[in-house]
């Protein structure tokens, strides 16, 4: 009896006991789950930093999209600017060379008038010669037909140019030059010769007038500047 008493009495120690660190560890175990004050306080800075960062983040989006918005607008006004400034200077350009400042080059045609190789004994030799009128009367066409530049025996010529036919040769702002006078235009050659073949039109009068008259698509022609007279 007295064995079986000892066992009892230790049986309910070491129950005890078991029980008591079983206690022990839960309560530690749920202890360490338990933050601090310092863990508490740690978190909260933690999150009011994040709520910073990110209240200063939208700051900044806002702000990086204004910037965007100013950028595209300025390119906007810088692209409209280079635009006007290309479309002045390309104005300037064909103002240049309809008042002839520059030399032009391009495709285009030429017209070469003569006086006609043939006079009857019984005419007027005046009437088989080629006059201002004449070559007045082509430059006029390929302006209106859309001539770029005009020129005379190479001779630029422009709105205040003036031809006089002085005898058997022909005056271009005081510079003379003998026949064949040759006309040349840059410019559409197809609309040039199209507008200078029609039927009744400017080559029919010439030839009418008695004048050699040839036309000639050109591929490449080269006009200088106009020169004005001096004096």
């Amino acid at each position: 009896m007295k064995v079986r008493g000892k066992h009892a009495i230790y049986s309910l120690i070491l129950l005890v006991t078991g029980f008591m660190i079983a206690f022990s560890y839960q309560y530690t175990k749920e202890e360490r789950k338990q933050p601090t004050n310092d863990q508490w306080k740690r978190e909260d800075q933690l999150r009011s930093s994040i709520l910073s960062i990110q209240r200063e983040n939208r700051n900044l989006q806002r702000e990086l999209e204004a910037a965007q918005k100013k950028v595209s607008e300025m390119e906007e006004e810088i692209a409209d600017k280079e635009k006007r400034s290309f479309n002045f200077v390309e104005e300037i350009k064909k103002l240049r060379k309809v008042v002839g400042q520059v030399a032009v080059e391009g495709q285009g045609i030429s017209v070469s008038l003569e006086d006609s190789s043939y006079i009857p004994d019984t005419e007027n030799p005046n009437d088989y010669i080629v006059h201002e009128e004449h070559i007045r009367m082509v430059i006029h066409e390929l302006y209106v037909t859309g001539a770029e530049a005009v020129a005379i025996n190479g001779q630029r010529i422009s709105n205040t140019t003036h031809i006089d036919c002085v005898g058997p040769v022909v005056s271009v702002d005081g510079v003379k030059h003998p026949a064949p006078f040759v006309i040349t235009a840059i410019g559409d050659p197809e609309v040039f010769s199209n507008s200078l073949n029609l039927t009744g039109n400017i080559t029919d009068q010439l030839v009418n007038d008695g004048v050699q008259v040839r036309i000639q698509k050109e591929t490449s022609i080269e006009i200088p500047p106009f020169i004005a007279k001096e004096g």
